[in-house]
């Protein structure tokens, strides 16, 4: 299926029009684009992986390095309809064909991709002054110039139309791009709902690779790094870097090229470190304690020492053709693949803290409410848990109340993130679109405490189309605890109980609806399944 870049150019420039002053809406409208270039490892000629800048895909489709795009609009005229596409694409050199693989030929290219004409980009200057000419007083428009976000676009070519007394303006593509994208249209759809269904394949195997070392049904024989190495079939999991590559070659076997960011994979405390990216670390180890990272590979070495019941908290997904996936999971290591009882009722709070959020979803609520009533969840759970404490506890009363509780903020020092994001192209995708400079008020609604709004990369209401994630989390941080040591609402003693946890996150991505939402992750969470998989009884 060819990429629909003619109807994303469009749907571009609708939204441009409207960002434009009104004397500026009836003129041609014009956009330049260069698209990324293959970048090299420092001072070195070895290639790094490449990956097309998010909004040159979205508007070509193209994933050809050292590409660039001219499209021409104009509102009222044929253009509107069949606005100008042009994809310039790299010639292909005789190096090219001897270390890489080379660019398509420009015949392939037309059958490739959803544009008007492809040519090399030593024809991108007569191209442009075609335009000048045939659409006088156009405005021509570039993503934000002199940026390290955005592939430079050689000043050569915005001279050329300043040369011309033309107008070039870098104020409105970004934003009318960032509007475009928000919501999806069926063929970004199932590229994200592909990609998801291939993170959530990859982490049942992190899991059931889990499960089969619980069983015993891998074995690391000794002529392991002396006969011969591991198989996969054969793989341990005993620290973080092995899940992780698990993770990866799960994805990159089922064709995805990418990761759409990179995996978080924290055992022990560690799962605490909300954007944890270290993978570094052995598993917890009795007797060495969770803090105590001075492990032996004592599983391969065949030793008799056990793992310490914790936690491994896998924040991972792959990309499916510049399209992402995010995808956590929180599954239990050590303790035969069970939780501790202090990790299961921290489970369970952040499970009902999802479910919440899916009860309410639907288009046109604000997504503050979602992320209000997970903090009202936590305060009630950890009232039952009695972590806060609650107006019928000893020596308490109505300024422990959940309203108060709410009003203290002290919840935040428990749930700091946001409880979703926008997700398309990139992983945390069009931040101007999603969260708006000055935020929509919610009438009738308390908001609670302003901390829970904070890191919130979402502040809008849910319209049919929007894919976000929902991943409310749990986490006993030393440094966002030290902030409440002193909290009057929280039973200090207890808190200590549950402090090894480190923490707890389950995030599935869902397409908005308009009567509620659409679920593209596969893998499930519920404490059932999981424990049933971890310990390789299923």
């Amino acid at each position: 299926m060819v990429y629909p870049a003619k109807k994303h150019v469009i749907k571009t420039f609708e939204h441009l029009i409207k960002l434009l002053p009104e004397v500026e809406r009836t003129k041609p409208q014009i956009f330049v684009l260069a698209g990324a270039a293959t970048g090299f490892r420092n001072d070195t000629d070895r290639e790094l992986v490449f990956r097309q800048e998010s909004n040159f895909y979205y508007l070509s489709g193209c994933d050809v390095p050292s590409s660039f795009l001219l499209a021409a609009y104009q509102p009222g005229t044929s253009l509107s309809n069949t606005p100008s596409i042009d994809l310039f694409i790299p010639k292909a050199e005789l190096a090219d064909m001897m270390w890489s693989v080379p660019p398509p030929s420009i015949a392939a290219a037309k059958e490739i991709f959803d544009v008007s004409n492809v040519n090399h980009p030593a024809a991108l200057p007569a191209a442009i002054d075609t335009l000048v000419k045939a659409l006088p007083g156009a405005l021509f428009h570039t993503l934000p110039r002199n940026s390290p976000l955005f592939p430079a676009l050689p000043s050569e070519y915005t001279q050329q139309v300043l040369d011309t007394d033309g107008a070039v303006t870098d104020l409105y593509l970004l934003s009318a791009l960032h509007g475009a994208r928000l919501i999806k249209d069926s063929a970004e759809i199932a590229a994200i709902k592909h990609a998801n269904e291939i993170s959530s394949r990859a982490h049942e195997v992190v899991m059931r690779v889990l499960g089969k070392a619980v069983k015993g049904k891998i074995e690391a024989g000794p002529g392991a790094g002396v006969e011969r190495p591991l198989l996969p079939g054969e793989w341990l999991i005993e620290k973080e870097a092995e899940a992780e590559a698990i993770f990866v070659a799960s994805c990159r076997r089922e064709g995805s090229v990418h990761q759409a960011y990179l995996p978080i994979v924290a055992a022990s405390t560690r799962a605490s470190t909300l954007h944890y990216c270290c993978n570094d670390k052995e598993f917890a180890w009795g007797p060495v304690k969770p803090h105590d990272h001075q492990n032996k590979n004592e599983l391969a070495h065949g030793m008799t020492k056990e793992l310490n019941p914790q936690v491994l908290l896998i924040d991972a997904g792959c990309e499916w053709n510049c399209y992402a996936s995010d995808i956590t999971r929180t599954m239990p290591v050590g303790n035969g693949g069970k939780f501790t009882p202090e990790a299961r009722a921290i489970y369970e709070l952040v499970l009902e803290m999802q479910k919440q959020s899916f009860d309410i979803i639907k288009a046109g609520l604000h997504w503050d409410a979602v992320q209000l009533i997970c903090h009202r969840t936590l305060v009630k759970g950890f009232q039952k848990l009695g972590i806060f404490k609650s107006p019928d506890s000893p020596g308490s009363g109505s300024w422990n109340s959940e309203e108060a509780i709410l009003a203290s903020g002290d919840s935040s020092a428990f749930f700091p993130h946001g409880v979703g994001h926008s997700l398309g192209m990139d992983v945390h995708d069009v931040p101007s679109a999603s969260k708006p400079t000055i935020n929509p008020t919610i009438s009738g609604l308390i908001l609670g405490h302003e901390s829970f709004y904070t890191y919130l990369r979402l502040r809008l209401p849910l319209e049919t189309g929007m894919v976000v994630t929902v991943e409310p989390g749990i986490y006993f941080s030393p440094h966002l605890l030290a902030a409440i040591r002193n909290s009057k609402h929280i039973n200090h003693d207890i808190l200590k109980k549950y402090e090894p946890v480190g923490g707890v996150r389950i995030e599935d991505v869902v397409l908005i609806t308009d009567d509620g939402y659409q679920n593209f992750t596969t893998v499930k969470s519920d404490i059932a399944w999981l424990e049933a998989v971890c310990s390789g009884e299923i």
